[in-house]
């Protein structure tokens, strides 16, 4: 099979495949000990509401997360959460389990897999304990 466009996502592994992505996350985000904390707990269901939306439409599918947010801003919305290398691994590693165990499309889950190490690193704005950024 070839490799696709992220465009394309989301007609392979639709809101289901992202629902399904988002839940099993935030699940372990909520169990998590550096990245639990980062989310108010009691807004974990409007978290991954809004974090399902934004890769639906950043996917493909429908622009809802526009419609109702705007544009993403994401490093500013970030902005209030101490993100240094430590949260972006964690993060990834969270995010990959959750990609991993909704069992979608291969080609998707690439995709999605380069996008998620990219915005991860972007949205770093923190230094570490060492000084490294």
């Amino acid at each position: 099979m070839a490799a696709i466009e992220e465009h394309e996502v989301f007609a392979r592994i639709g809101e289901a495949g992202f629902a399904d992505i988002c839940a099993a996350f935030y699940a372990e985000v909520a169990r998590d000990d550096l990245l639990g904390p980062m989310y108010p707990a009691d807004d974990m269901v409007g978290a991954e509401t809004r974090l399902r939306e934004f890769l639906i439409y950043r996917f493909g599918g429908p622009p809802r997360y526009i419609e109702q947010r705007g544009h993403p801003r994401l490093r500013m919305r970030h902005a209030p959460f101490a993100i240094d290398s430590a949260a972006r691994d964690r993060w990834l590693t969270l995010m990959r389990r959750a990609v991993d165990s909704a069992n979608i499309d291969t080609d998707a889950a690439q995709v999605l897999d380069g996008f998620f190490a990219n915005m991860a690193t972007f949205l770093i704005n923190r230094q570490d304990r060492d000084g490294q950024q």
